[in-house]
Order: structure tokens, then sequence, then C-alpha cells
């Protein structure tokens, strides 16, 4: 690996270490289908998105608010704050298509259709809110 590729991998490293993010790989949905969920909760606060994605009646719900949660469990891990303390929101989600898997449906008359079975990558990414500490301020103030 050359001098300029090695300094840039290690940049993204030192970069991912502030990150707080969860990836899901290979889903057998259609990236279509997911990026409306996916919609509904970017920039929103991390517990009303889970609360969101509880009352949501599309099948890719369920696999985003386990992805939402283990993004909000990486967080809890990496800085060693509580979720509740640092009021979370989703600061970005995004949805790109994977393998398509290409299967066959027999049709009338000796022909054949072809069906495309697609799948995609969720990563979904949490940050604490910029004026997170300013709340704490007024309370000691008011004392």
């Amino acid at each position: 690996m050359g001098n300029r590729k090695k300094t840039a991998a290690d940049a993204r490293k030192q970069a991912n270490k502030t990150r707080y993010f969860a990836r899901l790989m290979d889903y057998p949905t259609s990236p279509r289908k997911m990026r409306l969920v996916a919609d509904l909760i970017r920039g929103m606060d991390a517990n009303k998105a889970l609360d969101v994605l509880q009352f949501t009646s599309k099948a890719a719900a369920t696999p985003m608010s386990k992805l939402l949660k283990s993004a909000i469990s990486n967080f809890e891990q990496k800085s060693g704050l509580r979720a509740d303390e640092a009021s979370l929101f989703v600061s970005e989600v995004f949805v790109d298509q994977s393998k398509t898997l290409k299967r066959v449906q027999p049709a009338p008359q000796g022909r054949a259709h072809r069906v495309r079975k697609r799948s995609n990558h969720v990563t979904l990414a949490v940050a604490p809110k910029a004026g997170d500490n300013s709340s704490n301020s007024n309370n000691s103030d008011n004392a």
C-alpha cells in the first residue's frame, strides 16, 4: 500500500472512532422499499424514531428498528454516556443497492420471465445534539 493510501486509510479510521453508526448488509428487500422507511426517520430524535418505526406498518420498519437500537448501543459503548442523557438524533441514514439474484418465472407458451430479487445495504448513524449542555447550564442558573 502506498503512503498516500495509508494516510487516507488512517484518517478514515480515526474519523470512524468518533462516529456512532450501525450497518445492515445484504438485507433481502428492494432498496426502494427500504428508502421509504429511511426517509421517515431521517433527522428525528432517536427515541421518537423508535416509536415511529414501532407503529409503521411497513415490513422494512422491523430491521430498521433493530439497526437503530444497535447504533444507540454502539454510541453508549464507545462514548460511555447513556443515550437518554445525550439526546441522540438520527444524523444520517442511507440505503445502497446490494447484489441482485436473477431468477426465472415460467410464463405461458414456453416462455420465461426474469425475476430480479433485490437486496440492500443500510447505514444508520446517530449523533448527540450540539446544544446538549446548554439545558444543564440553564438549570444551574435557576438554582
